[in-house]
């Protein structure tokens, strides 16, 4: 499926039916990762419409020469979102650089978001990243790739990887990502913090943006709940799904008590 944002044609994908959940992958991926991750999630659960976007550069949605900074996707992201929820509250969820952009949605639009996501989110002033360690499996196992991202290296993580996270690969347009990449770092928001119902969650063994700045959002937001999970690192979603889940079920019963 598609839908014009600005100069964007986005390509997306979705399931189910009800309140609409947007959900945004990191870099160098594409929508089927996170398909991949946070759909089990939804399993049994009924209500909720998960749209999963490719991002500019990524996947099946290109990345014009307007698009030069992270504020331009984020504009591309805003409208949509706009377009595909037809303006109604959604919630948002976002891994890596996808929960960087869902965290400037949330605060540019709060109204908007019924409820924020945010797993091994990447965030200016990351801070005592720790050094890239398995904690199972082989060492042997796997390309260079596989082993810089995953510490659970079994040949069922192994299976993720080849068959949702690898063969984005060839999608990204590189000197688009690297024409972003070079003016990253979002204008910050000066509003208050996101007041709606909010989760974060981290991996203790995350070599990517570690776990210490995520931890200190527990603080900038009113009403999160902070998970820093063991034996997970930056692929967290692949390595501990189960609570995973358990914890986006608490997130989605808070979303709903909040209405």
């Amino acid at each position: 499926m598609e839908i014009r944002a600005g100069e964007v044609t986005v390509h997306y994908v979705e399931h189910g039916v009800g309140r609409p959940v947007l959900v945004l992958h990191g870099a160098g991926v594409d929508h089927r990762e996170p398909e991949a991750c946070f759909e089990p999630s939804f399993d049994g659960v009924a209500g909720f419409r998960r749209i999963y976007p490719d991002l500019p550069g990524t996947g099946r949605t290109p990345a014009p020469e307007a698009l030069r900074s992270a504020d331009d996707v984020l504009d591309t992201l805003l409208g949509f979102a706009d377009q595909v929820t037809g303006g109604t509250p959604h919630l948002l969820i976002g891994h890596s650089a996808g929960a960087y952009y869902a965290q400037a949605m949330a605060a540019r639009t709060p109204a908007q978001v019924a409820g924020l996501a945010l797993v091994c989110p990447l965030l200016p002033g990351l801070r005592d990243v720790p050094d890239h360690r398995a904690v199972a499996g082989s060492g042997e196992i796997g390309d260079e790739e596989f082993r810089g991202y995953f510490v659970i290296r079994t040949p069922e993580m192994l299976e993720r990887y080849e068959r949702y996270v690898a063969p984005a690969a060839g999608l990204v347009d590189e000197a688009a990502l690297e024409r972003i990449g070079g003016r990253w770092e979002l204008t910050p928001d000066r509003g208050p913090a996101y007041p709606g119902p909010t989760l974060v969650v981290a991996g203790r063994l995350d070599s990517t943006v570690g776990y210490a700045a995520a931890a200190d959002l527990v603080d900038h937001y009113p009403h999160a709940s902070l998970a820093v999970l063991d034996d997970a690192g930056h692929a967290l979603p692949h390595e501990q799904p189960e609570l995973l889940r358990a914890l986006i079920a608490e997130w989605l019963a808070r979303v709903e008590r909040a209405g």
